[in-house]
């Protein structure tokens, strides 16, 4: 069977992989008719087994995604990508589904599984990005779906160049000669690159995944160690699967895996003492088996200063480790077991009348001992190299603690009214004062208490109170009372308006958002590196009825954005889900076009999110915050050049939902009038972006122009159908050129 009767065979709607291939295609192709049993029956019985045929999956895969590549190579657009993406998940449900005629689950994935392995090696430029995103998506959902059939058929498979350098199968590197090869270099280059792009570019923390690579860790960190030492493309990808493994797995696993790795347990265990790596001829590693030395002395020195050369990597892996308490817990564990060796007492010496004694006692190899040699060579290196950050590093407050700290707000105030001690009043107030403003207006008295209950450690020089102070002056008018005698820095001065921005004086609040705003758009380390801080103000002033002050906080917040979006976008848009006022909610709505209209182009990105976002205000039960979500549905289209991909589907379901049944006539205005911007902005290209949904339109404008009863609603319903009136006319009727034309006759 030929490329092009697995594509045939791929569009027809039938029972695994027709389906799945009709689902990936509903964007691109028209809707059709289902195909009758029969013929669906037939197409899944041929296409499983030439899937089961030697080479059978690439065969497939060259039908189905030919188009895709050759769209890759051309340049597609991101719609186009989108679907290739689609297309590909669709191929991974149907590798990893049993067909129904097959004898077993077993005997299907011995057939199958090897052949997907063989995806990863496919050197094809034109296939190979899109048969490696295939082999992903398939490998995680095996693994999803059948973990143990994966373990063995996949994942062993997968790692078996690692395994083999720990010395896998027992006793296999016992009777190779010196200097023969145990692992080429593209076998091992390619292990570990498949490795990479399973794990870490697929980041599915499945416990069958991280279970089956746990034992070949130690031999990934050999490898990252080796690199380190030497010029190689291996050292990103070992680096980044054991940052994700220590990441992603349990606390207790990945303390179990450190301490494998640091020689403390029996598991990972390291690479096989008779296994060494060497430079490769391609940039890679290549593992070899190592030659016996003859000088003991030169011997040990090389096994001690690979040892303390592998626990200084160990101890820069874990200060790159982004959980933060997996280096803390993995120290205080290593001082644990280093005060226990303390207080153990020392063995009594052996007996001369008990030879067995004393021959363990001249044993070279004494396991207690080397694991309290090695805890103390641990314990040093970790304290030289993370104990100043686990110690000095005071956590910070984040925005969701000071919801708890709120709490406390009714009973400080009681007590700074009740309590008989002037200076106990005096602090409850402050700190409450602290507590409401985040930390923007905080007294001198509030972190000299600080100080105190922490020992001194909070704060530093900059908790010391300064010359001139009085006890209780707000940090800010300090500040502002010495700017005569000191010119401020610009930490201070940026400390300064975060205060004035809570203000109560609305002219003090509203330019101190502006400046705010200002140092944001001039990208100002300062302002950049406490934008959580700046985020905070900008949305908490939102809620001010002030329109000069909250327009500001909305500038503010698209400028934030702007310069930050990964990681500011997400917070508007779940601010924007989860406020509990409609006008706010309205407001960060707001905030979000500006930043889209900010980001041009780099908003495709975040198209799907901010389209479902505004989707899903359309079902709030404001009427208000629901005309506004539709209108900037509609503003966010214009943005987007009308690009809607597989959303449009959605977007016209809501559309005609709303219409059709909202009690409002101000949303159903609004509705309407998102169906003229999306004719009038797409014109003539609205029957090719519009075809599967343009009928429905049609028919929902001429619903409104006869059923409706708001006389605002039918006439944009009238010139939505005027719109699609002109649009089609000027399809059908092109205007006529007049052009010589000369022709020679023969």
């Amino acid at each position: 069977m030929d490329t092009c009767h697995v594509n045939t065979m791929s569009l027809i709607p039938g029972e695994q992989a027709p389906k799945a291939c009709r689902r990936s295609q509903q964007n691109d192709e028209p809707r059709t008719a289902l195909a009758p049993a029969w013929l669906q029956r037939l197409c899944g019985h041929l296409l499983s087994g030439r899937l089961l045929r030697p080479g059978g999956v690439q065969a497939v895969l060259r039908g189905i995604l030919e188009e895709a590549g050759a769209g890759a190579v051309r340049g597609s657009s991101a719609e186009a990508a989108a679907a290739d993406w689609q297309k590909c998940e669709a191929i991974a449900k149907i590798l990893s589904s049993c067909p129904q005629q097959s004898l077993s689950l077993e005997n299907y994935c011995q057939g199958i599984c090897p052949q997907i392995l063989q995806l990863f090696l496919i050197q094809d430029k034109l296939m190979m990005r899109q048969f490696q995103r295939v082999a992903t998506a398939t490998v995680l959902a095996m693994v999803r779906q059948h973990p143990q059939q994966a373990k063995e058929h996949l994942l062993r498979p997968l790692l078996e160049p690692l395994l083999r350098c720990l010395g896998e199968p027992e006793g296999s590197l016992e009777d190779l000669p010196a200097g023969s090869v145990l692992v080429e270099e593209e076998l091992l280059s390619g292990c570990v690159e498949t490795v990479y792009k399973v794990c870490v570019v697929g980041n599915e923390p499945l416990p069958c995944l991280l279970g089956a690579l746990q034992p070949a860790l130690g031999a990934v960190f050999s490898l990252w160690c080796f690199t380190k030492q030497n010029v190689s493309s291996l050292r990103t990808p070992c680096q980044e699967i054991l940052l994700w493994f220590l990441e992603k797995s349990e606390q207790q696993a990945s303390l179990e895996a450190l301490e494998g790795l640091a020689e403390l347990r029996g598991s990972p265990r390291l690479p096989h003492p008779h296994c060494q790596f060497q430079v490769g001829s391609e940039g890679g590693v290549v593992a070899t088996i190592r030659e016996a030395e003859s000088d003991e002395d030169e011997a040990l020195y090389r096994k001690l200063s690979e040892e303390q050369w592998q626990l200084e990597q160990l101890v820069d892996l874990l200060s790159q480790c982004r959980r933060g308490s997996l280096a803390g817990d993995f120290f205080l564990g290593c001082l644990k077991e280093l005060s226990q060796m303390a207080s153990e007492r020392d063995p009594a010496p052996p007996s001369q009348g008990h030879p067995l004694d004393l021959e363990q006692l001249c044993h070279p190899a004494l396991p207690q001992q080397t694991r309290q040699l090695q805890v103390l060579r641990l314990v040093a290196l970790l304290t030289e190299g993370i104990s100043d950050s686990l110690l000095t590093d005071i956590r910070q407050l984040k925005s969701g603690d000071f919801g708890s700290l709120k709490q406390l707000v009714p009973l400080l105030e009681e007590l700074s009214r009740l309590h008989p001690e002037p200076v106990i009043q005096e602090l409850a107030a402050d700190l409450s004062i602290s507590i409401c403003t985040h930390r923007a207006f905080s007294t001198e008295a509030v972190r000299t208490a600080a100080c105190q209950a922490l020992g001194g450690r909070v704060g530093g020089a900059a908790a010391q109170k300064p010359p001139g102070s009085r006890p209780g002056q707000p940090q800010g008018t300090d500040s502002v009372a010495q700017g005569s005698s000191a010119p401020c820095g610009p930490q201070s001065q940026l400390q300064e308006l975060l205060s004035e921005a809570y203000s109560p004086d609305i002219p003090t609040r509203a330019a101190a958002l502006r400046l705010l705003s200002q140092r944001v758009e001039r990208r100002e380390p300062g302002a950049l590196e406490t934008r959580e801080k700046v985020l905070e103000v900008f949305v908490e002033n939102l809620e001010h009825k002030d329109s000069f002050v909250y327009l500001s906080a909305i500038q503010g917040l698209a400028l934030l954005s702007d310069a930050s979006p990964q990681d500011i976008l997400p917070l508007l848009l779940s601010q924007y889900a989860g406020a509990p006022l409609a006008e706010t909610r309205m407001k960060v709505g707001e905030a979000l076009l500006r930043t889209t209209r900010a980001l041009g182009d780099l908003a495709f990105q975040h198209r799907e999110k901010l389209i479902h976002a505004f989707l899903r205000g359309v079902r709030d039960p404001d009427p208000s915050l629901r005309a506004s979500s539709l209108s900037n549905l509609g503003e966010l289209c214009q943005i987007l050049g009308f690009q809607l991909g597989s959303v449009v589907h959605e977007l016209a379901s809501c559309l005609a939902a709303v219409v059709k049944t909202d009690h409002e006539a101000e949303v159903r205005r609004a509705g309407v009038h998102v169906v003229v911007l999306l004719l009038r902005g797409l014109s003539t290209k609205a029957v090719e972006v519009l075809r599967d949904v343009l009928l429905d339109l049609y028919r929902l404008l001429k619903w409104v122009v006869r059923c409706e009863g708001d006389e605002v609603t039918v006439l944009h319903a009238q010139l939505a159908l005027e719109e699609l009136d002109g649009l089609l006319r000027q399809l059908l009727f092109p205007p006529q050129a007049l052009r010589k034309k000369i022709e020679i006759l023969p």
